[in-house]
């Protein structure tokens, strides 16, 4: 049972090679066929070759604009869009951000810890005192 399945096996493995073997002979026919083609017809054929060339050069060449062009589209909008939300996100994270120090200072102004405002009048006046004091002592 073993050598038959061994057999079958080996029969495919040889019937695969051998149609390998065979298309691989047929594409080198095919372009000896079309070497010596070029070569019996002349440069006639060979310039309508290079015609068809050229014409599915430059509808390929469209095509890769067209496609370029509606990508560069798409993208352009997408950056449009990206700009858009990172705008209103940003409105969004300067009023969470004004909430939150609003917030604070209130709690701090709760247990009695000056604000930066409070300080900075504190300071004037304070200024404001030092050069009196000076000019009276000027004067005495």
């Amino acid at each position: 049972m073993a050598k038959v399945i061994l057999k079958k096996k080996i029969d495919a493995s040889t019937t695969a090679l051998s149609d390998v073997k065979s298309y691989a002979r047929k594409i080198w026919l095919a372009g000896l066929g079309a070497y010596t083609k070029v070569g019996q017809e002349g440069s006639e054929y060979f310039q309508e070759l290079i015609k068809a060339g050229q014409v599915v050069e430059t509808k390929g060449k469209k095509v890769v604009a067209e496609k370029l062009e509606a990508a560069n589209s798409e993208i352009d909008e997408a950056k449009s869009e990206v700009t858009t939300f990172k705008g209103k996100v940003e409105v969004q994270l300067d009023k969470v951000e004004k909430a939150f120090d609003s917030r604070v200072a209130s709690a701090l102004n709760r247990i009695g810890i000056p604000s930066k405002h409070d300080v900075e009048t504190l300071s004037a006046k304070l200024d404001e005192l030092t050069a009196l004091l000076e000019r009276v002592a000027r004067k005495s």
